[in-house]
């Protein structure tokens, strides 16, 4: 066996010097990621960039305004060195009218990593030395470490700060110190997660005027639980680049998360920030597109409703400013309460005196109506309560709307008014929770939940919604964020629905009420 395990490192060192030192580093990380238990990757959030996204960050960074001559560069959490060794590169590039000594000098004063995992440090510090080699033969000198083995998190800023601070932290939930906690109290809203923490690290780090670039998931854009982090970013360090990677598979290994390059100013004012999408390719250069712009909402903790095409741009700068939300309505949003494996005992395959239709994800369908039914495997169709259950039930009529879609379906949201005729019928129902409810808050809503669910189920109203939704999770959050016409403008629109006007019509009407332009 440790015959075999040589020769499989022989191979793999083979393979990785035919390579240049950023692709080796990439490759050979991603191999070590590979071969960690799934809990200690998990704990320690390690993804490794592939190195044309890599470059094309930095890329970003210097239109961002980072100067590879003279800037000073933190990589947080740099894992298996590809930042530290594309920047050296460009820092070496850049100071090519010097002499090697005083390259090697200049870089090592210049550059600085921080590494928790001991052999992912040593890799990063291994691939920094093949990226200099050639000025390191030239000066006759050692390449001194730039690594520094520690929590990132747990570091604390010197006097003298970072021009760029740069990498693709870590992702996942954490559980924090007390101590850790109140570091980070600030960006902090419910649990925390690797990759918010590591931003609100950057702010910290990032000199006045210096830049942040990061590789991370766009969860945060919208999520309920980055608040706090927008919040901060906003104030602190508004966007000026966001670049959508466009495949959600293939491109960080085991990730299908929806993934975002962006660059932010440290101190800087508010702006419209560009906006492109990012087209990885099996082969040859990365392709990108313009997306248009957007600014920050008044209210930065918000969720940012971003365009993710031309079109959308144009849609957003038409209605982005609406003040109008579901709340103005009459409604709010909650998940269904039923979570079925925890009731199993009163799921019923009949119906009866003391039970109820339970009322699945199935039961909404992609055309936007509703139909009673439990076809799929464990849905059972009744439920029975027990005396501490009633809390399940709900006895009024709402718009139900399925919680998980994805940006590849034909609509993300996909909506359905929960009939006041079959609650009469069956006198209440029992909501599962793959279905959000928007629920009248009190009383009679100034909308009716028919024409609310025609109003979701628009092609606007979808694309503006794909302008805020992050994950493929429609979260009650993000559905309360979007923005809406005056409810007192929808009079027209809720005749055609009440006359079952047909769709060609009800798009049309909707169009009007944002601004008459098509998406």
């Amino acid at each position: 066996m440790p015959g075999a395990t040589t020769e499989i490192a022989r191979i793999i060192g083979a393979a990785a010097a035919g390579l240049d030192a950023t692709a080796a580093s990439y490759v050979i990380g991603v191999l070590y990621t590979a071969t960690m238990p799934d809990r200690f990757r998990t704990q320690l959030g390690a993804y490794y960039t592939p190195p044309e996204l890599c470059e094309l960050l930095l890329d970003m960074a210097t239109e961002a305004g980072v100067d590879w001559r003279s800037a000073r560069v933190l990589d947080p959490a740099c894992g298996g060195g590809v930042f530290l060794s594309a920047v050296a590169r460009r820092m070496a590039d850049k100071m090519g009218d010097c002499d090697a000594k005083t390259v090697l000098t200049n870089i090592v004063g210049r550059l600085c990593g921080f590494e928790l995992d001991p052999f992912a440090a040593w890799m990063s510090q291994v691939f920094l030395e093949v990226t200099l080699d050639d000025l390191c033969r030239s000066a006759k000198m050692r390449l001194r470490s730039i690594v520094r083995v520690c929590d990132g998190l747990a570091q604390v800023p010197e006097s003298h700060r970072f021009d760029l601070v740069v990498g693709n932290p870590p992702y996942g939930r954490v559980t924090l110190s007390r101590a850790l906690r109140d570091v980070y109290r600030r960006s902090l809203f419910g649990h925390a997660n690797l990759y918010g923490l590591f931003t609100d690290l950057a702010l910290r780090f990032a000199r006045p005027g210096g830049v942040i670039a990061y590789v991370t998931p766009t969860s945060f854009l919208a999520g309920k639980y980055f608040k706090s982090l927008r919040g901060l970013l906003g104030q602190e360090a508004p966007p000026v680049s966001m670049g959508f990677v466009e495949a959600r598979k293939g491109v960080f290994a085991d990730v299908l998360q929806e993934t975002l390059l962006a660059t932010y100013c440290r101190g800087g004012n508010p702006r419209a920030a560009h906006v492109h999408f990012i087209f990885p390719t099996l082969d040859g250069p990365i392709k990108t597109t313009t997306a248009g712009s957007f600014h920050l909402p008044k209210r930065p903790d918000q969720p940012w409703l971003i365009p993710r095409t031309q079109r959308q741009g144009e849609l957003i700068r038409r209605v982005g400013a609406s003040p109008y939300r579901l709340a103005d309505y009459g409604y709010t949003v909650s998940t269904g309460p039923l979570v079925w494996n925890r009731h199993k005992e009163s799921l019923r395959d009949v119906g009866g005196k003391r039970r109820y239709p339970v009322i699945w994800a199935e039961s909404v369908r992609s055309d936007g109506e509703f139909e009673f039914r439990a076809r799929k495997r464990n849905h059972q169709p009744y439920f029975e309560p027990k005396p501490n259950e009633k809390w399940v039930v709900t006895d009024f009529a709402c718009v139900l709307l399925q919680r998980t879609t994805a940006k590849e379906q034909r609509r993300r949201l996909i909506a359905a008014e929960l009939p006041a005729s079959f609650i009469a019928e069956h006198r209440a129902v029992v909501v599962e929770n793959h279905l959000n409810m928007v629920k009248p808050i009190s009383g009679a809503p100034k909308v009716s939940p028919a024409t609310v669910a025609e109003l979701l189920n628009s092609e606007v109203v979808d694309q503006l919604f794909r302008c805020i939704g992050g994950s493929v999770a429609v979260s009650a959050y993000e559905l309360e964020a979007l923005p809406l016409p005056p409810p007192d403008a929808l009079k027209e629109f809720e005749r055609l629905v009440e006359q079952r006007g047909n769709r060609k019509m009800l798009a049309k009407a909707v169009e009007r009420l944002y601004g008459n332009g098509a998406v």
